[in-house]
């Protein structure tokens, strides 16, 4: 358990900090933008990379790394993947309705649950 724990954990120190300097990269690369593209082509990125070591893996015989590169490294660059990937779950599988309402609901309510936490603090902090 505390090697599973200790994989996820230089994962996601790995994961944030590639994060971190993707931003910077795509920083100086486009410039400043009122759109958030850097934090857009993580996601994508991270999306895309889920979506090959999920296939990889199975066909590889890695699972076994997946909470050190699915939960850790890409969990740490961006948690759209793990999103992303449940999501695809949810079609292959059929449940259309479910992967439709996890979608609408993980993106609404995430953002209104967002916004709420600062409309509290503002106030708190006013």
């Amino acid at each position: 358990m505390m090697q599973t724990v200790s994989f996820v954990a230089l994962g996601g120190a790995l994961g944030a900090t590639l994060r971190y300097l993707a931003g910077l990269g795509l920083l100086r690369l486009l410039g400043h933008t009122s759109f958030p593209v850097a934090i857009l082509i993580v996601n994508i990125l991270g999306s895309l990379l889920m979506g090959v070591f999920v296939v990889v893996a199975a066909h590889k015989g890695l699972t076994h790394l997946s909470p050190l590169v699915m939960t850790g490294m890409l969990g740490g660059f961006t948690t759209f993947s793990t999103f992303s990937l449940e999501a695809v779950n949810l079609i292959e599988r059929g449940d259309l309705g479910q992967a439709a309402l996890y979608v609408l609901l993980s993106v609404v309510v995430s953002i209104l649950a967002l916004a709420l936490g600062m409309i509290l603090t503002r106030g708190v902090l006013a």
